[in-house]
């Protein structure tokens, strides 16, 4: 099935919520960020994001980018991934991020991803 609409949760107990995906496969939610973030100044953050056609994949890939809610900071996450189903039905989304923090010049632009 691999439907990302509802909550899910990671192993550093992060919460994302996925809204219904719309026609065309966008979803939008909210990102609220786990006690292994580290950041109490981290505010739940608005996401966007796309989901292949389950119709013509069954474990589809999919990605999504936070735009962090950060007080005195820029900061932006994609996260770029599968969902996979398990043989007993249960799905698992595994996906690689990228974090991009704003930089005061081109020459800090090096420390600027992670």
């Amino acid at each position: 099935q691999c439907h990302l609409s509802g909550s899910w949760r990671s192993n550093t107990g992060c919460r994302m919520v996925v809204s219904t995906l719309d026609k065309d496969n966008r979803f939008s939610g909210f990102y609220l960020p786990g006690p292994a973030a580290g950041h109490s100044e981290l505010l739940t953050s608005p996401l966007q994001g796309s989901q292949q056609d389950t119709g013509l994949v069954p474990q589809p890939t999919f990605s999504f980018t936070v735009n962090w809610r950060l007080r005195g900071s820029s900061r932006t996450t994609v996260f770029l991934g599968q969902c996979y189903v398990d043989t007993n039905g249960e799905e698992t989304l595994h996906a690689l991020w990228l974090l991009r923090e704003a930089a005061d010049s081109p020459v800090e632009d090096w420390k600027a991803s992670r």
